[in-house]
């Protein structure tokens, strides 16, 4: 067992560099600990953690911006430990020993993350049961096929915008705009979709010196959201919350909102952006997707587990002075859930190689009560939104080396700056309005991409499908399914709105098709 923090803010033997000044650039902060900050932790992160891993084991002290000091938890179960123990580690960051003696100023980098605020990610106990539940009420009335829709009409008008330009920037073009333009339609606010709502919300959370202003704009827009809600109901997140049994006032609603918009796109703008990535540099991964061997939500989960979209989650407030993966913590210590370090565990995951398809015990949406409850939005939106996107362009090609990406590190995560890639150009196709995200649908006519399509490379224009065996039923649908527009086409060129395969009329395997389809659209 290692002595806590050998370096307490205002006990450095020597003046501490300011947090604008180039020292702060090296990896070694006070007292010989690491920074979870800079170029070395922004530029190789998971190298980063197995320093750590070697020389403190699975939880290890590391320096906050401004070498403010904190636990980063590394072991799978040392963190589940942590996430589901809230009265050993809480959420209530008012806890927090450097907010308390002033060492944490309210304009850190880091305050739109860990300042207190009446939402049920910073309470426990009764409080959180209440603010949790009424999030997970409201969002237990979103309508999931109707987010489905949404996301393939929305990914199809994103496509449209390039699609004739035969090159597309996949990070600033689709992944960061289909989160936002779905989560703003969710809560009842699509008028509020624009450039400044995508960038703030990206800004909010890498500890920059506009990310108190990000936070105030998208504050502003909410609480405005929030007044006229109650004014004019709708059909909508919001109206649900505000409407909710629990009572929320207007600022707790607005919170939750913040809460819900940006965690919602953060993670889903990186996941998105990551399974792409992997599509388009691992011959592996792509070839298994492209071969059937793979499905479009086998591929997200895994992306959960190679490159989870929040690295690390802040934070964790010691209730008292407890132990930890062999650790003295303090009473009033501040520790950071280690997402990516936990899903790269040893002790869980001796090989990093191995397929993970269909395990879900990663850490990429935390756990124990504060476990991420819009994580099936989530998948949702990577899943429909890189099917649809592969359906309309299966020729996509990475454009540039793999070694020329370029990544952008903070304490939450890192994400892609760009992912460019070619195509041959296309036509834009027709879009319809999206049903409501709350009422029933109406029963289906029409199809819609689902995440199991199989992709090819295949050029737009190739012959249409041949009419398959009875045997064959099943990798038909997975082929042949399309998009909700009636003279959308698949990877395959061949449209298929009604189309079933020539079958024996009145025969069993007639009727065992038509419920396949039937269960497959969704009727």
């Amino acid at each position: 067992m290692t002595t806590p923090f050998p370096y307490e803010p205002g006990a450095a033997s020597g003046p501490v560099p300011p947090p604008e000044c180039p020292a702060h650039g090296l990896g070694i902060g006070p007292g010989g600990l690491r920074r979870l900050y800079g170029p070395e932790a922004e530029r190789d992160p998971h190298g980063l953690y197995d320093k750590l891993r070697a020389e403190h084991g699975s939880v290890a002290p590391v320096l906050l911006h401004g070498d403010v000091p904190a636990w980063l938890v590394l072991g799978h179960s040392e963190n589940l430990h942590m996430t589901r123990t809230p009265s050993q580690f809480s959420r209530d960051s008012r806890r927090w020993r450097a907010l308390q003696d002033g060492s944490v100023a309210p304009d850190h980098p880091l305050a739109p993350i860990f300042t207190w605020q009446p939402v049920c990610v910073f309470a426990d106990g009764a409080a959180h049961e209440r603010l949790r539940g009424a999030v997970t009420d409201s969002m237990a009335r979103i309508d999931t096929r109707g987010v489905r829709r949404h996301v393939n009409r929305y990914s199809n008008r994103l496509v449209n915008d390039f699609c004739q330009q035969g090159r597309v920037d996949l990070v600033s073009q689709f992944a960061e705009r289909l989160p936002m333009m779905v989560m703003c339609a969710i809560l009842g606010m699509p008028e509020e979709y624009n450039d400044r709502m995508v960038e703030a919300a990206r800004d909010m959370t890498r500890g920059t010196a506009t990310a108190v202003a990000s936070n105030a704009y998208v504050i502003d827009a909410l609480s405005r959201l929030v007044q006229r809600r109650r004014r004019e109901p709708s059909d909508d997140f919001t109206t649900w919350l505000v409407e909710h049994h629990s009572g929320l006032n207007d600022q707790e609603v607005s919170e939750h909102l913040r809460l819900v918009l940006i965690a919602a796109y953060e993670a889903t703008a990186n996941l998105i952006a990551n399974v792409l990535r992997m599509v388009l540099t691992d011959p592996r991964f792509r070839a298994r997707l492209s071969g059937g061997h793979m499905t479009v939500p086998e591929a997200v989960e895994q992306t959960l587990w190679d490159e989870p979209p929040f690295t690390s989650v802040f934070g964790r407030w010691a209730v008292g002075d407890t132990e930890l993966g062999g650790q003295r913590i303090k009473a009033g210590d501040a520790l950071i859930v280690g997402i990516a370090p936990a899903n790269m565990d040893p002790a869980v995951r001796p090989d990093l190689n191995a397929d993970m398809a269909g395990n879900r015990a990663h850490l990429a949406f935390s756990g124990g009560p504060h476990e991420c409850p819009g994580q099936d939005i989530g998948r949702a939106i990577a899943d429909v939104g890189v099917d649809a996107l592969l359906m309309r362009l299966p020729d996509l090609e990475l454009a540039v080396e793999e070694s020329e990406l370029r990544w952008v590190g903070n304490l939450m995560g890192r994400h892609l700056v760009d992912l460019p890639a070619d195509f041959a150009a296309r036509p834009p196709q027709d879009d319809k309005e999206p049903p409501s995200m709350g009422r029933p649908n109406p029963q289906r006519t029409d199809w819609e991409v689902q995440s199991t399509a199989r992709h090819t490379t295949t050029a737009p224009g190739r012959a249409p499908v041949p009419p398959v065996a009875p045997a064959a039923a099943t990798e038909a649908v997975t082929a042949t399914t399309t998009t909700a527009d009636p003279d959308r086409r698949t990877a395959f060129g061949s449209s298929t709105v009604g189309h079933i395969p020539q079958q024996r009329t009145g025969s069993a395997p007639v009727r065992l098709w038509r419920a396949v389809s039937r269960w497959w659209s969704g009727d």
